[in-house]
């Protein structure tokens, strides 16, 4: 086990003790932060999300911005300008928030598409062109967008060719019963959320660390009928019956880099059939689409994800 490995268990632990009662979305976040995939967090108010994104840029001592997207957040407010200076009378760039290690942009569903595919440019090219000039953004830059899966009155849903650049979509639920006992034992106690001194928080990684490990995740071998059973998947999901749009190349691609996370995670150096199927529902839920048919039905992309899996024999 390398001191990296350690360095995320230590993380996946102080995680779970300030946030109660989400300990699947935290895992899936490491594997996100491994992989180096954004990530989408949907979920009602008040479950934690952003209090969470907060603390794990804390903790590994990363730069850490937000957003807060509304309808009337334009592009330049996102990745900065050029401003003339009438002393020196020389334009100064002012850098957006985007150039950051760690950015958490509040419902990116409620800002107009030109924004959103601003946002999205800096996360498929890691640069930002201003006025001509290509400016690098740091090596972890990791996006973690949330939305309010509730509310649909003044919101501009993401297109399938722009949610497809996210790694993973990640579903925050209520905590179960005992995780809010919990929650209400320590507000009770005196926590509470927003007080929390993140800043008093002592860092238990940093982010070469972070980059480190994820140069030891493409080191973890997938035999080749890994990669087999992988891709006989992803066809799988272009034909089931029920979808109108499967799983992309670039899918597969992230199916494979993710498989290889959750096995690094769990301390191995070879990734099993049950390490894909750890990451087909975050991977797949925002990717494939349902036939018109399939949705009147009722029928919940979680479960057809499922059947697809079912429905591909497991290697041996």
């Amino acid at each position: 086990m390398s001191q990296n490995h350690s360095v995320f268990i230590a993380l996946d632990q102080k995680l779970n003790q300030i946030i109660v009662g989400q300990s699947s979305l935290i895992q899936q976040l490491l594997v996100a932060l491994l992989a180096g995939g954004h990530v989408i967090l949907e979920g009602v108010p008040g479950t934690g999300k952003t209090l969470l994104v907060k603390v794990l840029a804390q903790l590994i001592q990363g730069d850490f911005r937000r957003i807060q997207l509304t309808p009337d957040v334009l592009p330049s407010d996102i990745t900065g300008t050029n401003i003339f200076d009438l002393n020196s009378r020389n334009f100064t760039l002012k850098k957006g928030p985007v150039f950051t290690e760690v950015l958490l942009a509040d419902e990116i569903n409620r800002t107009p598409p030109k924004t959103q595919a601003a946002l999205l440019e800096a996360m498929e090219e890691m640069q930002v062109t201003l006025d001509g000039d290509s400016l690098p953004l740091p090596d972890l830059f990791w996006v973690i967008a949330t939305q309010n899966p509730l509310e649909f009155e003044g919101t501009y849903p993401l297109p399938e060719a722009q949610l497809d650049r996210f790694l993973f979509k990640l579903l925050v639920d209520y905590p179960d019963q005992a995780a809010e006992k919990q929650m209400l034992l320590n507000r009770q106690a005196g926590f509470a959320a927003r007080r929390i001194d993140i800043s008093s928080l002592k860092p238990v990684a940093t982010v070469a660390e972070i980059l480190q490990a994820r140069q030891e995740v493409k080191q973890v071998q997938v035999s080749e009928k890994i990669i087999d059973y992988l891709l006989a998947l992803v066809r799988a999901s272009r034909q089931f019956p029920d979808l109108a749009l499967g799983a992309s190349p670039r899918a597969a691609g992230a199916w494979l880099q993710t498989s290889q996370s959750v096995a690094w995670l769990a301390g191995r150096d070879f990734v099993t059939p049950d390490d894909v199927k750890t990451v087909a529902s975050p991977l797949l839920r925002h990717r494939l689409l349902l036939k018109p048919e399939a949705m009147l039905d009722g029928l919940q992309i979680d479960a057809i994800i499922a059947s697809v899996i079912n429905q591909v024999q497991v290697p041996r």
